[in-house]
């Protein structure tokens, strides 16, 4: 009963004067308060540079730049996809694609790439799609190191599409085969090849037959529309994509030396690994004997795993020491403006005492009656 006779308002104001009586900071009444124009023109530049101290801090935390290092790769277990399309100027009965590397495990433990009937000739919007990824990525190889930060913080997973369907069917038969596909690779030396005749499995590796063919049906002329190895990442270039060889003769031997890098990829939300490589490449004729032209004609794709991986990092701190620097440096700004008001305030008023003090000393000159 008693609790009920209570009134609420006694119970606020008295929790009020509990509160106000533990303030540290005295407020001052308004009319305490000294209203100047300076103070006025101090207030307003504090919280302008205030406002870009906190948008340049917020933009250089959401878009921070990447380093880059070196450290030895220990994972040697697991596998390494291997992605892939392309096209060569012969039909696919005559052609095989395969994988050979140290370990000389079957060659469709690899996994098996498709192979589907094409024209080698492309239409007018597939070749202007084909041309503008091959001037891109050319220019890419060469301007890279200015456009990195540009790729890495695009968040795109690819920079280029897929090539367009044909719209004009030619009348003519299929003189080409498109390969495209993903197989899984061992981190270990070894070759992805295409040469002529289908493969045939061994003990130890895989043979092709090809016996029965005539020179003039091999041409190795070829176009690479893709080749990367793992998931694709717009930060990471493929030189080979865009790449077109036409092939002057018959037995002409393609070679590729890829050194893949495996690359983690950290930012705020994880990592996720992937692979980067870089590329030599070599023509020659095979087939004359005579000369010391041995060899067999093809594609080949002689890839090694580095032993060195690079992690890719953002230069970002933590978000306890972003919001720490933040504070800091407002509250900085803040503390610094009042001080500088205060010694702007001081001079300008010891300067109007003293002028004011200069004008009372004048004396007058004396009017003669």
């Amino acid at each position: 009963m008693v609790l009920r006779n209570r009134k609420p308002s006694n119970v606020q104001e008295s929790f009020q004067n509990v509160v106000q009586e533990m303030d540290a900071f005295v407020k001052l009444e308004d009319h305490y308060v000294e209203q100047s124009l300076l103070g006025a023109v101090v207030f307003l530049i504090t919280w302008v540079l205030a406002i870009s101290l906190m948008y340049i801090e917020f933009w250089y935390f959401f878009n921070p730049d990447h380093t880059f290092r070196f450290v030895p790769d220990k994972e040697f277990s697991g596998y390494v996809d291997i992605n892939v399309d392309l096209t060569v100027a012969m039909p696919c009965e005559t052609i095989g694609a395969d994988i050979l590397d140290s370990t000389y495990q079957n060659t469709f433990s690899f996994g098996r790439l498709k192979e589907e009937p094409t024209w080698f000739e492309l239409d007018r919007i597939q070749r202007k799609h084909f041309e503008s990824i091959k001037t891109f990525n050319e220019y890419l190889r060469e301007e890279y190191h200015s456009l990195q930060d540009l790729l890495w913080n695009s968040g795109q997973s690819s920079l280029f599409g897929d090539l367009p369907k044909r719209r004009n069917q030619p009348a003519e038969p299929y003189d080409a085969c498109r390969i495209h596909g993903t197989m899984s690779l061992n981190k270990v030396e070894g070759n992805f090849h295409i040469t002529a005749g289908k493969s045939v499995p061994l003990l130890r590796g895989h043979a092709h037959l090809s016996g029965f063919m005539d020179e003039k049906e091999y041409n190795f002329t070829h176009r690479i529309d893709k080749f990367y190895f793992g998931k694709p990442h717009a930060g990471i270039v493929h030189p080979l994509e865009g790449d077109e060889k036409i092939a002057e003769k018959n037995y002409m031997n393609y070679q590729y030396f890829v050194q893949i890098v495996p690359t983690d990829i950290q930012t705020l939300i994880g990592s996720w690994p992937a692979f980067q490589y870089s590329v030599k490449e070599q023509a020659r004729e095979v087939g004359n004997y005579a000369v010391g032209a041995s060899g067999i004609p093809g594609i080949y794709f002689k890839y090694d795993i580095s032993a060195f991986k690079v992690i890719v990092n953002q230069d970002r701190e933590s978000i306890w020491q972003f919001l720490l620097k933040l504070c800091s440096g407002v509250g900085g700004i803040f503390a610094t403006s009042q001080l500088l008001c205060d010694l702007l305030r001081n001079f300008l008023s010891f300067f109007v005492k003293k002028t004011d003090n200069l004008k009372d000393n004048v004396l007058l000159p004396s009017v003669p009656s």
